[in-house]
Parts: C-alpha cells; sequence; structure tokens
C-alpha cells in the first residue's frame, strides 16, 4: 500500500483527537483513532462532575459540527457552560458514533517508531511509514503502519506530584491512600463521606484547586468540622485569584473570587510560600513538612492539583524536538512559558509550531503544551485544522489560522512566581490587564500587545 493510502493515526478520542478526525475528513484524509478507554472522552467523564469556565460556543469544534449537521445534532445553547459529562455524552460520543469505524476504543498505545527504524537509524528514514504498537482490551497485540501520526492522548494520566522539585515528596507514594490527584466530586455519597468533618490539605493555584477549594467550601457549611488548608508554593497577592470580574471568561474568574470567598469566610486557611518536601504519618493523619523543615498541622486527607505532565515514553523512538523546560515542542515553548506568559500574550499557533524533526508526527492539544498550564480547547482545534490542511498539501491555509482568545486580565505568569511582590509588580507593569482578544495570522508574528501585557 503506497503511504498516501495510509491512514493518519490519531492517538486519544478526546475533544482533540476528535476533531482532528473531523477536520482530516472534511480534507479526504483517512483518520484511525485509537482510544485506550471504552467510550469517547474516557479522561472527560472522569471529571464530569466538574462545570467547564467556557461556554458550549467554545468547546464546540466547527468541523465537527459540519460533520454531525447530517444526523440532525444541533450545538447546545452557546452561551451555557457544559460539565465534563455533558460535553462527553452530548457532544463527544456522537461525534465519534458519527465517524464510526474510524475510531477504535480499548485500543491503547504502546509504541511509535518508523517501520524498520529505531531513532538512531538514518538510511532511509522519511520514506518510511510509521509504526504503531496497540495493546488491546482482550489483551491481543497488533502493528498497525501510518503515513502520520497526531498525539492527542492528553496528560490527564500523568498528574504532578507534590514535591516541590517535581518529584513525588518522600513518603508520597506510602501514603497514598489519603492522597487524591482530582478535583473530588462531592455530590457522590462515598466521596462526601471521606472529606465531610475532615482538615483537607488543597495544593496547587491554578482552576482546578478553586473548583476545589469551593467545593469544599460548600461541603464545610453542612459538615461542621470540615476546613480546606490551601498550600500554596508562593506568597498571596493582586493575581493568586486570577482575572476575578476581569476575566474574558466569567466562569473562570468566578472560580477564583470563590475560592477567595472560601478564605475569606474562614472555610478555608492559606499555607503560603510552602514547598512540600515530606509527606509524613502521624497515627490516622499526614503531616506536610516543607523542604525548610516548617511543618503544617496534621489534615486528614490531601488533594494535590499541581498540574500535568506529559506522557512521552511511547514517542521515545521518535526524533522529537522539544523545550527542556516544557517538554513542549521546541518553537511552540517560548509562546506558552508560564514564566514569561499569561492571557493574551499567547498567540494562536499552527503546524510551523507544532513540527518535530520527525516528520510527519505531532503532538497536539494539551500534551503539546507539555507542562504548561494555559491550553484552552479552542486552541487545540485550531492546532489540529491547521496540520489537516497541512496534511493535504494547502500550505496556504495550514498557515492563515486565526483565533481570538478569551484573557484572563492577570499578566503575572500562571502562578510561577515566589513572591506576591513579583507578581504584582509584573501586572502592575502592564496596566493591569491585558489586551483585547487579537486575531492574527501564523507566520506573520506576534501581536502587538496593547495595555501593555
Amino acid at each position: 500500500m503506497s503511504e498516501q493510502k495510509l491512514p493518519v493515526v490519531v492517538i486519544g478520542a478526546g475533544p482533540i483527537g476528535l476533531a482532528a478526525a473531523a477536520h482530516l475528513v472534511e480534507r479526504g484524509i483517512e483518520p484511525l483513532v485509537l482510544e485506550a478507554g471504552a467510550g469517547a472522552g474516557s479522561a472527560v467523564r472522569e471529571w464530569s462532575h466538574v462545570r467547564l469556565f467556557s461556554t458550549w460556543s467554545e468547546v464546540v469544534d466547527p468541523a465537527a459540527e459540519k460533520l454531525l449537521a447530517p444526523i440532525g445534532w444541533t450545538a447546545p445553547d452557546g452561551a451555557t457552560y457544559p460539565s465534563g459529562g455533558d460535553w462527553a455524552t452530548d457532544y463527544l460520543q456522537p461525534l465519534a458514533d458519527v465517524l464510526g469505524d474510524k475510531v477504535r476504543f480499548g485500543a491503547r498505545v504502546t509504541g511509535v517508531s518508523r517501520l524498520g527504524r529505531d531513532r538512531v537509524v538514518d538510511v532511509d528514514r522519511e520514506q518510511q511509514p510509521f509504526t504503531i504498537h496497540v495493546l488491546n482490551a482482550d489483551g491481543s497485540e497488533e502493528r498497525i503502519t501510518a503515513r502520520a501520526v497526531i498525539d492527542a492522548s492528553g496528560t490527564w494520566s500523568t498528574p504532578s506530584p507534590i514535591g516541590g522539585d517535581g518529584l513525588p515528596a518522600l513518603g508520597e507514594r506510602s501514603a497514598a491512600d489519603r492522597i487524591s490527584y482530582r478535583v473530588p466530586d462531592l455530590k457522590d455519597p462515598a466521596v462526601r463521606a471521606r472529606y465531610a468533618g475532615k482538615r483537607t490539605a488543597v495544593i496547587g493555584s491554578g482552576a482546578s484547586a478553586f473548583t476545589a477549594l469551593a467545593y469544599l467550601a460548600d461541603l464545610a457549611k453542612d459538615a461542621p468540622g470540615a476546613h480546606a488548608v490551601w498550600v500554596l508554593r508562593r506568597g498571596i497577592g493582586g493575581s493568586t485569584f486570577g482575572g476575578g470580574e476581569a476575566d474574558q471568561l466569567p466562569a473562570r474568574g468566578a472560580l477564583g473570587l470563590a475560592a477567595k470567598a472560601a478564605v475569606e469566610d474562614g472555610y478555608a486557611s492559606a499555607a503560603t510560600g510552602f514547598r512540600t518536601g515530606v509527606v509524613e504519618k502521624s497515627g490516622d493523619q499526614l503531616v506536610l513538612v516543607a523542604e525548610g523543615g516548617r511543618r503544617l498541622d496534621p489534615v486528614d486527607e490531601v488533594i494535590v492539583l499541581t498540574g500535568f505532565r506529559p506522557d512521552l515514553s511511547f514517542v521515545s523512538e521518535l526524533r522529537l524536538g522539544l523545550d527542556e523546560r516544557l517538554q513542549a515542542p521546541t518553537e511552540l515553548a517560548p509562546l506558552i512559558d508560564p514564566n514569561q506568559h499569561s492571557c493574551g500574550t499567547v498567540y494562536p499557533h499552527g503546524v510551523k509550531e507544532l513540527s518535530h524533526p520527525e516528520q510527519g508526527v505531532y503532538l497536539v492539544g494539551m500534551k503539546s503544551y507539555g507542562r504548561a498550564p494555559t491550553f484552552l480547547a479552542m486552541t487545540g482545534y485550531e492546532q489540529v485544522r491547521s496540520i489537516a490542511a497541512a496534511l493535504a498539501g494547502d500550505q496556504e491555509a495550514a498557515e492563515r489560522v486565526e483565533l481570538t482568545l478569551p484573557e484572563t486580565g492577570v499578566c503575572g505568569g500562571a502562578g510561577l512566581f515566589d513572591e506576591p511582590d513579583a507578581a504584582d509588580s509584573e501586572s502592575e507593569g502592564g496596566g493591569g490587564c491585558c489586551a483585547a482578544p487579537t486575531t492574527v495570522q501564523i507566520g506573520v508574528g506576534a501581536p502587538a500587545a496593547s495595555g501593555g501585557c
């Protein structure tokens, strides 16, 4: 079979993987989506109780909507906010159903390489198709060949650990029965009972931590004795609670305000400037110990929401160009580096920024951002639109990626400052707000920021 007749393999049937398949179909290219889970959006279903801070209008891909139209599917009210469960059930599963046998479930990718070439071999490398090793749900193994690979497997399966140095804290593994790396579903009676009347440490400073704090504050109103201890690696400053009312994604801003209310109302207390080095057991409780020896009062449970990182193990035979810090594509990393960027300073990007030394392989979606935390679904939809155009040979369309991104209203760099003053001065230096949404054309350069961002 000629390489042009081989499918493009898409790894992962989440929002970005299925969007990639829709764009490939629109371009007349045969996709094959391999999903380890039993249904569409398997990872999304694991946080089905969490409501997105993006509206329906921002989480439905245009090519996917066109593919769904012939079966009578209509998008939900674009101004409303879906939960993870809504997103998976009302959009992702119907999309997978329309794609039919182009999507395979229970197919876990265990390795990707070039046919007959490990990562060392140069000879005729680019002439060889990709080989994808798959472990099926029934235990059987197979090898699939493809003309290109789009890895949209996400980062959900690899949450970051407690340790401030990026490694598991000492004692973290042995205390696993008291530690969770997910926002708790407190509507589930068993989960509610786990946290009711307990002291719970919440480690993290992003939207997930805000959500957990808000949930635990609501629980504390009905469960005497329940209290959250918010563990922050930096101090509290003007940017700690996000964009608030200035956030152009209002629901995201509301999360920060809810976390702020939890602290101000006494349902949560903050432990600032704390980088955990050790988790000690103290009877039935746990004690968090900082790298410098500072100890917090014992807690019953720990919720770790310190971000995610990409699993690169199954693409280790490919020649990837990844940034040494973020583990994101080299060309993309400077655009999303949370040490430098937040809000509108991250501008849209396409196939150019997502390419690697190994031609024909792309990391997209959350995985393309590596360890950077500021990914939005609409960014991923633009990524795969651009890649599909490039695979179809339409370079002009691939480079004409246009996207308007909502901004956070905070320019401090997504929580990587150790001291609140540093974050505040960075924000104040930019006038305290970000530029208006900007539509740009890839290849023309970054938009000129207004408002000092």
